[in-house]
């Protein structure tokens, strides 16, 4: 499966990972450790991310 980096990664490459099919989310500093989420719950958290950005 395919992870997304945020765009905003700096150049520490530190950052929230989003699988390409919206299901999980990941600390890029530990890959290894996943924390399933519905699409909802993806949507609803990029939603209030980009209101609060």
């Amino acid at each position: 499966m395919e992870w997304r980096k945020s765009s905003r990664t700096g150049s520490t490459g530190n950052c929230v990972e989003l699988r390409q099919d919206l299901a999980a989310v990941r600390d890029s500093k530990h890959p290894t450790v996943t924390l399933p989420l519905t699409r909802a719950a993806v949507r609803d958290l990029i939603s209030r991310l980009t209101q609060e950005g």
